[in-house]
């Protein structure tokens, strides 16, 4: 039987539309799929840095737009939106709030556990804030890698294969690539810290993860260009990393397209909470 998934936050990042790879029909099927009270879009929804070069936008973008919207008409669901990198130009309107609708740089998320620091979390990429014309470099190097992947992928599915994501095979064999994911997630929970959170939420780098580092609850929401992934607090207010794809399993219902999200069961390290049962957080 198909439910939706009834979970108190839902927070989402790197949506990147305007991308071509940009996994919008999946991201509109999720948050249409969910009902929460609080919708946080945390960076990089709207790539203007693609829209400017190679990318252009679609019918399944403005789709995506029109879920969003919808959801606060209808559901009365408050949607907070973070700047990121790639629609930097919102910082200009900056703090900005409109009905149920906020835009801002950063966000502080009350929990049971703590309050919990939600940004982006570009500022901590000394290329994108040190050395923006080598970022964009990099985005546009990054979107011909995903190219060369599409057809690398149709190749192997032709001979009856699984996928293969080139860009993730990269972040987890060069050695500078792990480096710097490690330095981005120590250094985001001493910003926590330093604010006297005690968990910190992000995205940018495409890698989702849940751990604790020193004391101090990461997670990080991943994309939707590749892991299609998403943070979610529970009604019994523990956070857990979700995939697209467990979200469908979770719901009855069928994924969107062949695209398959990444495995996320080896990322969890949460908090201690009174376990609730998955039954009690779906709604039909």
């Amino acid at each position: 039987m198909k439910t939706k998934l009834r979970v108190k936050t839902l927070f989402m990042s790197d949506v990147h539309l305007g991308m071509a790879d940009s996994k919008a029909v999946q991201a509109a099927h999720l948050i249409r799929h969910c009902k929460c009270e609080k919708l946080v879009l945390n960076g990089d929804i709207i790539d203007v840095w693609a829209l400017k070069s190679t990318g252009r936008w679609t019918q399944e973008h403005t789709h995506f737009v029109r879920t969003v919207l919808k959801k606060m008409e209808k559901e009365s669901t408050e949607v907070v939106y973070l700047r990121g990198n790639h629609d930097d130009i919102l910082e200009r309107f900056l703090p900005f709030k409109l009905s149920g609708l906020s835009l801002v740089d950063e966000h502080i998320h009350e929990s049971p556990h703590g309050r919990y620091l939600v940004v982006h979390g570009d500022g901590f990429d000394h290329v994108t804030t040190n050395h923006v014309w080598l970022a964009k470099l990099g985005g546009v190097g990054y979107a011909v890698l995903l190219r060369l992947n599409r057809f690398y992928n149709a190749w192997l599915r032709w001979r009856g294969k699984e996928g293969f994501s080139l860009s993730r095979w990269v972040k987890h064999k060069v050695k500078q690539a792990v480096s710097f994911v490690g330095r981005y997630e120590e250094q985001l929970q001493n910003l926590a810290r330093w604010k006297q959170c005690s968990g910190i939420i992000c995205g940018h780098i495409h890698t989702p993860a849940d751990k604790m580092i020193d004391g101090v609850h990461y997670l990080n929401s991943g994309d939707w260009v590749e892991s299609m992934t998403v943070v979610v607090e529970h009604l019994d207010r523990t956070f857990e990393v979700l995939s697209y794809h467990d979200f469908c399993a979770l719901t009855g219902r069928k994924p969107k397209g062949e695209a398959i999200s990444i495995d996320v069961s080896d990322l969890t390290t949460r908090p201690l909470a009174l376990p609730v049962p998955r039954e009690e957080l779906m709604a039909a």
